[in-house]
């Protein structure tokens, strides 16, 4: 059953079967330098949604298990382990979760003049949705606020301001690591793709592009779909069938020979340069002008 609450604010979603959360009176002091609201943990139950078209404070949002989707600021993404997003005054938003595997995620929300300019400053300004890499850092360290935000201590307004400031650097950080794999992945193709260039002739699978690249098949596949929208194989017979139509068209050599210089049978040879030139190599030939 749905938890509820009456000392709750309104904006609160009493669609969860779990929750750990705080909620402190920052809001009535709107011109600090940052002031948390209120903040915490919630398990959504499976038929969570959530519309707002609007919210009065900043707020970003940690998504520690499950699967969902937002629609933020008029962009679908999807929710998973590992995402954070952001919204605030003037971003429309909706969330839904995933019956089967309802999502379980932190939040904060906050307000005064550093808010907004900090959320820009770790690369998360309302109406953004993006991956982190140390996602075991990001729930302790919500947890963490959350255990300053339910003291009662004088002290705790600036604890947990110092909380979410270390949350936001934690969200800089972490999408700057997210950056860098991305880069290194692509590193990785470019590499893969220059090898399958340069020996497009000797090479004759995937596999052997791979071995050449020093990565696994499964992992070339996935950086030739990421990066090209194309399996290695599709691209390296387009590089080998460009490569035999310029040995044709200049060597003056018989269809089967070249063939043979690409490890390849006349029939395949042929099959293979058809589909990738859309003419057969005597065709291909004749259109030249040649034999």
């Amino acid at each position: 059953m749905p938890l509820k609450s009456p000392a709750e604010p309104s904006f609160i979603s009493r669609q969860v079967t779990k929750a750990r959360r705080f909620y402190r009176e920052a809001g009535l002091r709107p011109q600090s330098g940052l002031a948390v609201v209120c903040g915490g943990w919630e398990q959504c139950t499976p038929d969570y949604h959530l519309k707002r078209g609007d919210f009065p404070y900043w707020s970003f949002e940690f998504v520690a298990a499950g699967e969902g989707g937002i629609k933020l600021a008029g962009t679908k993404h999807r929710l998973e382990r590992g995402v954070v997003f952001a919204y605030g005054p003037g971003v429309p938003h909706e969330i839904h979760t995933d019956r089967e595997n309802p999502l379980r995620k932190y939040f904060v929300d906050f307000c005064g003049k550093n808010a907004e300019p900090l959320l820009k400053q770790a690369g998360l300004a309302a109406g953004v949705c993006r991956r982190l890499a140390k996602d075991d850092e990001m729930r302790l360290a919500f947890d963490q606020l959350i255990a300053d935000g339910l003291k009662t201590s004088l002290r705790s307004d600036r604890l947990t301001a110092l909380r979410l400031e270390t949350l936001l650097e934690l969200i800089a950080d972490g999408a700057a690591s997210a950056e860098s794999r991305a880069w290194r992945a692509f590193q990785t193709y470019q590499r893969c793709r220059d090898v399958l260039e340069a020996r497009a002739t000797e090479l004759t699978t995937a596999e052997a592009v791979a071995a050449a690249g020093h990565v696994t098949p499964a992992h070339l596949s996935r950086l030739f779909m990421r990066f090209c929208g194309q399996p290695p194989y599709q691209v390296l017979m387009r590089l080998r069938m460009n490569q035999a139509a310029t040995r044709l068209e200049e060597s003056g050599k018989l269809v089967r020979e070249i063939g043979d210089e690409f490890d390849m049978d006349p029939y395949h040879f042929s099959r293979v340069f058809k589909r990738v030139h859309g003419l057969s190599p005597e065709n291909f030939l004749k259109s030249r002008g040649g034999r």
